[in-house]
């Protein structure tokens, strides 16, 4: 396929938009997706039953299942990561006294989830800072021990862009016995990630950032180990035999096979799923590995433009596709909102700026970028 991604997007040539940790823009093919499903809404009659109410679901299942590594049949559909790390919570069960383990200013629906679950069954939370230079993965790390039942964490700080490394952390887990759930909302799609290699109990990511999807759709892995679980709620779709719409009185005891039970009410969001679909494919079809080495060259052009306005690049073991820089002394509150003025679109988290880009960014963007700090910090 082309490299010209940005040709992909509805993105004005004089829009330099760095801020997909806030919000990534859907590509012009999820809005055209999306739109000829409201146009069918429009149409209801054109809407066929039951095929369009399964295809377009089982779709994005196999798309998002690609991303995770994993097979379609562990995949639920989920309308936010809160929903997913609700359903974990749900079907954990930390003894009491022990400890559920989170992140300093974790993001709040992975933190909020895990204070009523500890209230709940008499567990501690407990949560790991890093200390100085320290990487997150070695807070953690240091965190683990037999007293841990409950691991909720990213693969990628929201706040400061810090990368965990899984893969050790998932070993100590497992060496304690305790359960492993993953936020990827923000690593998803632009990182790789591999559910063999990691077996998280439970890992979800929202749709609307680094997958470029659209708002109030999600998607969720669950281990085997989980699939006879307990889900959120009892809704129709997810029962054996409703795909016989003639016959849904004939009410049945047990679910739809695999993760589906697990999915929400009205997952066929006829105009939801159509859009995540194309989203999704158009990174399948790119590639993790691809996505995740172009933006880890533009983050790092990003931060040497701006190395000489003493803007730092300083997190530890920070994610390739996340950038958070450290500001000079006196730069300005609103830094993000004066770049805002010269076009440029990035988010401010207290004395660090959070600039992330993704494959529509290009040498323009880096310049503009470089321009607008120049004006904003002098």
């Amino acid at each position: 396929m082309s490299n010209d991604f940005r040709a992909l997007f509805d993105l004005p040539r004089e829009v330099t938009y760095l801020n997909c940790a806030y919000m990534g823009p859907l590509p012009t093919a999820s809005v055209e997706a999306g739109m000829a499903s409201y146009r069918a809404k429009a149409r209801p009659w054109t809407v066929k039953a039951p095929d369009d109410f399964f295809s377009g679901p089982d779709t994005l299942r196999d798309e998002a299942a690609r991303l995770f590594g994993g097979s379609a049949e562990h995949v639920a559909l989920v309308p936010a990561a809160s929903y997913g790390l609700a359903t974990a919570a749900r079907n954990l069960k930390p003894a009491k006294g022990s400890e559920i383990l989170v992140l300093k200013d974790q993001f709040p629906s992975n933190v909020y989830t895990w204070r009523v679950l500890a209230q709940r069954s008499g567990a501690t939370l407990r949560t790991a800072a890093r200390s100085g230079n320290q990487s997150w993965t070695d807070a953690v790390l240091d965190a683990i021990g037999p007293q841990t039942s409950v691991l909720a964490l990213p693969q990628v700080h929201w706040a400061d862009g810090g990368s965990l490394d899984l893969e050790a952390i998932a070993g100590a887990a497992r060496q304690q016995g305790a359960a492993l759930v993953l936020d990827l909302t923000q690593s998803l799609g632009a990182k790789p990630f591999n559910v063999k290699t990691i077996d998280p109990d439970f890992a979800v990511s929202a749709c609307y950032k680094w997958l470029l999807g659209p708002y109030t759709m999600g998607v969720m892995h669950i281990a085997k180990r989980h699939l006879s679980g307990v889900p959120l709620e009892e809704n129709w779709i997810a029962r054996e035999g409703s795909q016989d719409f003639a016959r849904l009185v004939d009410y049945a005891d047990g679910y739809a096979p695999g993760a589906r039970r697990f999915d929400m009410g009205e997952r066929s969001g006829f105009q939801l799923v159509p859009a995540a679909v194309e989203s999704i494919r158009l990174l399948n079809r790119v590639g993790v590995e691809t996505v995740a080495r172009t933006l880890a060259e533009t983050t790092r052009a990003l931060a040497d433009s701006v190395r000489d306005l003493g803007v730092k690049d300083d997190v530890p073991d920070r994610a390739d596709h996340y950038l958070c820089l450290g500001l000079p002394d006196g730069a300005p509150r609103d830094l993000a909102a004066r770049l805002g003025k010269h076009n440029v679109h990035v988010s401010q988290r207290g004395d660090r700026l959070r600039v992330t880009p993704h494959l529509y960014n290009d040498a323009g963007d880096i310049t503009r970028f470089a321009d607008a700090m120049k004006a904003a910090l002098s």
